[in-house]
């Protein structure tokens, strides 16, 4: 039987993890390596290898992403002072966890 990646078992509360905003689509929770003051991932529910694998059907996910990553911005403080947001795509691009994942980091 195939494990389930790291990031499908903290969305499913498989493993212990602070869970900072979660809906039916997507977990949000820290980095556990920061690369910024405040970093946070934003996780869907569904396990999508990374933007390569994205279909028709996951536009309401990507959507979704972006609209709580702007909704955690604004929670966490960052939002008037400025963020970055961004995907790293296979390999190559840095990805590590191959699940996808968008990250948001700021508070400098």
């Amino acid at each position: 039987m195939k494990k389930k990646c790291l990031f499908c078992q903290i969305a499913n509360r498989e493993t212990p993890t602070e869970i900072l905003f979660e809906n039916d689509l997507l977990v949000v929770f820290k980095d556990i390596k920061p690369a910024a003051p405040l970093h946070l991932l934003i996780v869907p529910k569904k396990h999508i290898r990374s933007i390569n694998d994205l279909t028709e059907s996951d536009r309401p996910i990507l959507s979704e992403l972006l609209m709580t990553a702007k909704d955690m911005a604004e929670r966490q403080g960052i939002a008037e002072s400025g963020y970055r947001l961004f995907f790293n795509v296979e390999r190559g691009g840095g990805q590590l966890i191959f699940h996808l994942h968008l990250h948001l980091i700021g508070g400098w």
